[in-house]
């Protein structure tokens, strides 16, 4: 497990000196400081802010401004395809994060603007002596701005403590995809459902205030927090789809084109589809093996996709 530590400055030890240069003789030795442990939490966790601008000047949307500390990195757009959306990485070269991490996401699309967000791998959450860690994300979707949110799933190790808070505010006309998922653990090493706590919450407020909300604790080693029917499986997700200004009829027939492909695969997938009380529709998905949760991603989004805007999907670069 990486442990990063703030690198302490060392200077000389200094003695009592007379003008002369000698030793005075009559000043007694400063007592030594207790070193830190080798693994001390005070040591350990970061504080890094990623702040994000989008703008559709003309035919691309660009990044207008930008702004990002450690362990946050920020790579250029990239343009997969003839529609001008920025497709922008999440970068966190760190590796994953430890006890003490604060991460936050402060992310604005201005008119019209369409963002491809997603990541290089998933999100690893290593194992803490106390301290949690945590992610918090707040978005904005001006009007007619497009925001695809498919982030990779994140990863709780044994005895991981993690708490995610992601808000979006939509405008009038503003469109959000999102796409949120967990592991078990990490599954070969036999550590599912060995985190000591996660939790998680997703708000989605529209232009009228009316908003969507999940929000779970799970605490596999109590009563209270236990993972219940999802014992059985190895990855849960949450795709949401979200906008005021589709007709109730396409959110129906999206529902309708859903509902299929979350029972093509009985006993490797256990999924349902609805519409929510924003105008939109909530995907609730449970898998058996990373495979299955990458494909039915790739199946549910391309569905979206041609429904809403006729457009075809794209191959996500991770590089």
């Amino acid at each position: 497990m990486p442990i990063r530590e703030r690198q302490q400055k060392r200077t000389p030890r200094k003695t009592g000196t007379s003008s002369q240069g000698k030793p005075s003789g009559n000043r007694k030795p400063s007592p030594k400081k207790k070193s830190p442990g080798r693994f001390a939490t005070e040591l350990v966790g970061r504080v890094g802010e990623l702040r994000l601008d989008y703008a559709k000047p003309d035919r691309r949307t660009i990044i207008s401004h930008s702004y990002f500390t450690t362990p946050w990195k920020l790579l250029p757009p990239i343009y997969l395809d003839d529609t001008g959306t920025a497709y922008t990485l999440l970068v966190n070269p760190s590796g994953g994060l430890v006890g003490g991490d604060r991460l936050s996401i402060d992310m604005n699309l201005n008119r019209d603007a369409h963002v491809l967000i997603s990541s290089p791998s998933a999100n690893r959450v290593y194992r803490t002596e106390g301290k949690i860690s945590e992610q918090h994300i707040n978005i904005t979707v001006g009007s007619g701005a497009i925001l695809e949110w498919l982030p990779e799933h994140t990863i709780p190790f044994a005895g991981s403590r993690f708490r995610q808070i992601l808000h979006a505010t939509l405008a009038p006309g503003a469109t959000l995809l999102l796409w949120d998922a967990v592991a078990s653990g990490r599954i070969a090493r036999e550590e599912r459902w060995a985190f000591t706590d996660l939790e998680n919450e997703i708000r989605i407020t529209t232009a009228s205030g009316s908003s969507l909300l999940e929000r779970y604790v799970l605490d596999p080693a109590s009563d209270l927090g236990c993972v219940g029917l999802a014992d059985e499986w190895n990855y849960v997700a949450s795709f949401y789809v979200v906008n005021d200004a589709v007709a109730p009829e396409v959110w129906s027939r999206l529902e309708s084109k859903i509902a299929p492909i979350l029972d093509e695969r009985p006993g490797h997938v256990l999924g349902g589809v609805s519409t929510p009380t924003v105008p939109g529709v909530a995907v609730k998905l449970l898998t058996q093996t990373a495979p299955d949760l990458i494909d039915m991603l790739d199946a549910l989004w391309a569905t979206i996709r041609e429904e809403l805007w006729n457009l075809p999907p794209v191959s996500l670069r991770k590089y």
